[in-house]
């Protein structure tokens, strides 16, 4: 393989990244053999550690290393709430707020029939065999605020409506912060139905 050629694979595999260009692929490529051969090659071992290692948590899908994550097998989270959010990601920003003190599924996706994206692929079976665990008593749809994310949460609140579980749903409406005149309507008329 040339020189060439193997800079090009570089720019490829760069671009796989979400929001990753040709541009902003290329410019990852040239920075990093020009100015951070050192850091190429610690990514590229990082990459390939995390690839190799990394795989899914038996209890609530989110990635590990271990069988089992910490945070399932953390004896002060309280079993008795399970928040289901599409990805590691939205788990992630949920457990920055430190507001949430209870376990987790990670769907690692959302429902998108236009995709070929249905229940088996999310794995429902799994969550719904979980939340009936006899431990769980509250469900809380964490899905995101997407056309996808509430067909979602609309198929988990119904296939678990009737198991007697308690569903709940994230809040929605206007930032903490904003200001009315800057917020987008569909917002706004959100915070007026879901005003407490």
């Amino acid at each position: 393989m040339t020189d060439t050629n193997s800079l090009e694979v570089l720019i490829q595999a760069l671009k796989r990244l979400p929001g990753v260009g040709v541009k902003s692929a290329s410019r990852m490529a040239f920075h990093l053999l020009q100015h951070d051969r050192a850091g190429a090659l610690a990514l590229s071992r990082a990459l390939k550690l995390a690839a190799e290692e990394v795989h899914h948590c038996e209890r609530c899908h989110t990635f590990t290393q271990a069988e089992v994550c910490a945070t399932c097998l953390d004896p002060r989270r309280d079993a008795s709430k399970l928040c289901v959010v599409e990805t590691p990601a939205d788990q992630s920003a949920l457990e920055r707020t430190g507001a949430y003190k209870g376990l987790y599924f990670v769907l690692m996706g959302k429902l998108s029939p236009l995709d070929g994206i249905g229940p088996k692929d999310i794995g429902l079976k799994k969550l719904f065999d979980r939340a009936c665990d006899g431990l769980v008593q509250e469900v809380i749809l964490a899905t995101n605020f997407t056309a996808e994310g509430e067909a979602t949460a609309h198929v988990i609140n119904e296939g678990l409506k009737a198991r007697g579980l308690r569903l709940t749903r994230l809040a929605r409406g206007v930032p903490v912060g904003s200001e009315l005149e800057y917020v987008d309507l569909g917002t706004i008329a959100h915070a007026l139905v879901d005003r407490r």
